[in-house]
């Protein structure tokens, strides 16, 4: 088997096991999946048996399949999750992603297990900690630097596997660090119930009550795209490439997860000392365009350090690709210029003032150098339409079309020897990992009528794979002189050799076991925890005690915080992107000391965020109360609960 430290690794999201198919094919080495509970996006649960299918699919390209088990738990919910991991190894899942430090102290199974980005991994001493704990996968936070990930890499034991997401939606908050929506909801994005708050319009205000930005969103950040990063992440150590993306639907997954098997493609024919951490090879019958699909514009955020264009404020919607501008208006039509080409069910949409108006083409119709848009709405009812108006298209009907077909394939190349054996003939088939199997069939060998077309006979038929896993490489036929084989003898062989091939497949993947923890324990890098570190119930407190934390507040969840504390802590600094940031005013002529960072206010409604800004950690925290009718939700009951022996 290949070390991890050689393999690249491909990690798609999927909302159902159909996705998760669809993942695999489209070329990812992995898939990450929720399971019927305790995922950290509530409403993408999948059951056993559909999660089981996809586990079969995924190890036939010796590709795994992770199961998210990470929420943060209460007591009730432990015996629960404990059971749920057992099931998912009964299932062959490759490895349980993981929050909640209190799993670690229950009678869990041998099964692999990674580190959420929900435990908040910046530091290199944080990552060694969960390494020397048992965790063999580490997924960093989104907002490191190609440094930071470079000391974290140097700090954990070579057998770590360090993960970092790629592209798609990101978190302002660093993740497992936000208690908005609780807060004002009870809602909690700690047990996968995220009301998005960040999302929202919001007016802030300066330490003087006047308004610096109106309806603004200004905790909503672009979508994460580290497409021209890839080998700087590579040298930094990061060998799991991950798609965030676990409530997208197909297309997305489709069309993202091919875009970066091409860029990794590319990345391994160039350094053959990598390889990819699966097998087979991926055909797609499209073009990749990330433009395409969903996203709130690009960023590629901290990795190449701080940028003052990561916000998404005017809109958290897709707005797509701009096509052109309108030209003229009719009574049930306009036109615009575009090179682009329309098609009928095409969504398009517009800016007007704040808002972002969505229509659908009904019927396009090309008019020289213009294209005439009848829309499936009234004319009237389009505000803000007018002339030189800008249009983008956010739903392309043509590539939708094409991505809700077949539109991947991905096979295994396999060598085969044909032979003549003592009483008949053996096709033996190997596969890229080198896995082999024979089959043979007696026959009563003839000279060939026609040997000039026997051989070229065995190939043709030999050679026809179709629907399996596999395609043929190259062919060997081996025998004393041109035989008869007829073809149902042919295709027999093939049959049985690929049915042979399949199941030594089957039978050499084996999930890796779960990582030994260190002995004595390790210390956490810490004494204290603060109401930050989600310890909810009794098995994690257990746990941080056994590893020298002294001092363990109770998680948001437990109401125990009732005053004003950081709702949400971020490495986005609205000052920064508004160039109000002292830092920015350093040095500058009739400027430097005239910027200081003084506390703000976002106001959506009746709800007030207070924003603080440390500027020597070059962090923002926003500080909010819980809402009182939260408070007075009573705590579950616990239940009893199965842990480890010690």
């Amino acid at each position: 088997m290949t070390e991890p430290a050689q393999t690249l690794e491909l990690l798609a999201p999927a909302k159902t096991s159909a996705i998760g198919r669809e993942a695999i094919l489209h070329g990812a080495d992995a898939v990450y999946i929720g399971g019927p509970s305790f995922g950290a996006r509530d409403k993408a649960g999948n059951s056993l048996e559909e999660i089981a299918e996809l586990v079969n699919l995924a190890h036939r390209f010796n590709a795994k399949i992770y199961v998210t088990l990470n929420t943060i738990l209460h007591d009730a919910e432990l015996e629960a999750a404990r059971k749920l991991a057992h099931d998912c190894h009964d299932i062959g899942v490759d490895a349980l992603i993981v929050q909640d430090m209190g799993l670690l102290e229950l009678d869990l199974p041998p099964i692999d297990l990674h580190a959420s980005t929900q435990c908040d991994i910046r530091t290199p001493e944080k990552a060694r900690f969960l390494a020397d704990v048992g965790f063999s996968q580490l997924v960093l936070a989104r907002e490191l630097t190609i440094e930071e990930i470079t000391a974290v890499r140097a700090a954990v034991p070579a057998d770590t596997v360090i993960e970092h997401f790629i592209h798609g939606a990101l978190c302002v908050a660093y993740s497992g660090q936000c208690n908005i929506s609780h807060a004002h909801t009870g809602r909690s994005a700690n047990r996968g119930d995220c009301s998005q708050a960040c999302r929202l319009p919001y007016t802030l205000q300066d330490d003087k009550g006047q308004i610096v930005a109106f309806e603004k969103h200004l905790l909503s950040v672009k979508d994460n795209n580290q497409s021209g990063n890839l080998r700087a992440l590579i040298d930094a150590g990061v060998r799991s490439f991950k798609i965030e993306g676990r409530y997208k639907d197909a297309p997305y997954v489709k069309n993202i997860t091919g875009h970066y098997r091409q860029l990794l493609d590319e990345i391994l024919n160039e350094r053959p000392e990598l390889h990819a951490a699966s097998s087979g090879r991926t055909r797609l019958l499209f073009t990749p365009d990330p433009d395409k699909t969903f996203h709130r514009g690009a960023t590629d955020y901290f990795s190449q350090g701080r940028k003052a264009d990561i916000g998404a404020f005017d809109t958290p919607t897709f707005v797509g690709l701009e096509l052109g501008s309108v030209t003229k208006l009719g009574d049930k039509w306009f036109e615009m210029e575009s090179n682009e080409d329309l098609a009928n069910s095409d969504g398009l949409n517009y800016l007007h003032k704040r808002e972002v108006i969505g229509l659908q083409a009904n019927v396009v119709e090309h008019k020289g150098s213009v294209w005439r848009v009848f829309p499936n709405e009234p004319m009237h009812t389009l505000t803000g339409l007018r002339v030189g108006l800008a249009i983008s298209r956010n739903r392309d009907h043509v590539w939708e079309m094409t991505l809700n077909k077949k539109s991947a394939e991905r096979k295994i190349g396999v060598n085969a020897t044909f032979a003549e054996t003592a009483d008949g003939f053996a096709l033996t088939l190997q596969d890229e990992d080198g896995i082999s199997a024979t089959a043979s069939a007696a026959f009563e060998k003839q000279p060939a009528k026609n040997p000039a077309e026997a051989e070229s006979s065995v190939r043709e038929q030999l050679a026809r794979f179709g629907n399996t896993d596999f395609e043929l490489d190259e062919l060997k036929v081996e025998w004393s002189q041109p035989l008869f084989a007829p073809s149902s003898l042919l295709n027999k062989l093939r049959r049985d050799a690929v049915e042979q091939l399949e199941a030594a497949r089957l039978a050499a993947h084996h999930p890796l076991p779960r990582k030994a923890a260190v002995e004595p324990p390790a210390h956490y890098p810490e004494e204290s925890l603060s109401f930050l570190a989600n310890v909810y119930n009794t098995a994690a407190r257990g746990f941080y005690a056994k590893h020298g934390v002294k001092l363990i507040a109770a998680a948001y969840e437990a109401h125990k915080e009732a005053g004003e504390v950081p709702l949400m802590i971020t490495r986005h600094c609205i000052r920064y992107s508004l160039s109000l940031c002292p830092k920015q005013a350093k040095g500058v002529i009739g400027v430097q000391g005239q910027v200081r960072a003084e506390p703000m206010t976002l106001i959506n409604g009746s709800e007030k965020l207070r924003l603080e800004f440390d500027c020597r950690k070059c962090e923002m925290h926003v500080m909010g109360k819980m809402k009182k009718h939260i408070l007075k939700t009573p705590p579950p009951t616990t239940v009893p609960v199965t842990f480890h022996s010690r």
